[in-house]
C-alpha cells in the first residue's frame, strides 16, 4: 500500500492502493508513518497513486471497527508523525483529498495542488467528521471561518479556490518540482525553518529560540556566508559603478 524511493534529496512516498482511491486501512497507517519518519533525505514528497491523493480511511473498516476511538487516534498520531518529522513533507495532491486524506495533507509542510485536485472534509454527509486532526489543524491553516464552512457544509473546493483560501500554496501540473525546489536548500536551514515555523510556544520563546537557531546556522556556515558576501558586495558596486 505505501511505496518509497529515494531521488537523490527527496523521497518519494507514494500511497499505492488506486482501486480504492488510496484509502488507507491501520496498517497502512502505520507503513506511512515509518515511510515519512524513517526518511534520510531533507524532503520527502507524499502522493498518492492513480487519479486520486487519498480518500481517506477505509471505510470498509470504518464499518467494523470494535474500538473507532483507537483508530482515530491512530491517525492522529500518523498525522503528527508527519508534522514532527525531520524531513520537509510536501504534498503533492493530484485528483480527490478526501477526510482523512485531507487532514493528512494538512499535516505537511508544503501543500501543492494540480489543476485536477479537489478537497473536502465530507464526513457530516454520512454522520461523521474528520478526527485525524482535522478539526485541530483545518483552522490553523485556513482560518476559523473557511474551517467551519467546509467541515460543516461538506462541500467540495477546487485547486483554485483551495489557493484562495491558502489551503494549498500553488496549483502546477507538477507539484513533484517543488519538492525538488525545496530540496535544493541546505538541510540544516531547512530543518530549523520548519521546527521553528513549527512552534506553538509563546512569541517570546519562540523569538529566542529563533535567534539562536539563526546563530548556530551563522556559525556552521560562516565560510560560505563570507564567500558569498563577498561576491554579492562586489557585484553590488559593480552595479552601483555603471
Amino acid at each position: 500500500m505505501i511505496r518509497t524511493r529515494d531521488a537523490g534529496r527527496v523521497r518519494v512516498v507514494t500511497i499505492d492502493r488506486p482501486d480504492r482511491r488510496n484509502a488507507l486501512t491501520p496498517d497502512g497507517l502505520d507503513a506511512l508513518s515509518t515511510a515519512v519518519t524513517e526518511a534520510t533525505t531533507p524532503v520527502v514528497y507524499l502522493h498518492g497513486a492513480g487519479s486520486a491523493f487519498c480518500s481517506g480511511a477505509d471505510l470498509e473498516v470504518v464499518a467494523s471497527l470494535s474500538d473507532p476511538e483507537a483508530f482515530a487516534r491512530r491517525g492522529q498520531r500518523v498525522a503528527t508523525a508527519i508534522e514532527s518529522a525531520d524531513s520537509v513533507v510536501v504534498a503533492g495532491i493530484d485528483g480527490p483529498a478526501r477526510g482523512g486524506g485531507l487532514e493528512l495533507a494538512l499535516a505537511c509542510d508544503v501543500r501543492v495542488a494540480t489543476p485536477d485536485a479537489t478537497m473536502a472534509e465530507p464526513g457530516v454527509e454520512f454522520g461523521l467528521f474528520g478526527a485525524w486532526g482535522g478539526t485541530v489543524r483545518l483552522p490553523r491553516v485556513v482560518g476559523e471561518g473557511e474551517a467551519a464552512d467546509l467541515a460543516l457544509s461538506g462541500r467540495v473546493v477546487d485547486a483554485e479556490e483551495a489557493l484562495r483560501m491558502g489551503l494549498v500554496s500553488r496549483v502546477t501540473e507538477s507539484p513533484y518540482t517543488v519538492a525538488e525546489e525545496v530540496a535544493e536548500n541546505e538541510a540544516d536551514a531547512l530543518a530549523v525553518v520548519k521546527s521553528r515555523l513549527r512552534d506553538v510556544g509563546d512569541v517570546e520563546s519562540r523569538e529566542a529560540a529563533e535567534a539562536a537557531a539563526f546563530a548556530e546556522l551563522v556559525e556552521a556556515h560562516a565560510d560560505d556566508l563570507a564567500a558569498l558576501a563577498g561576491g554579492d558586495v562586489d557585484e553590488e558596486r559593480d552595479e552601483s559603478d555603471g
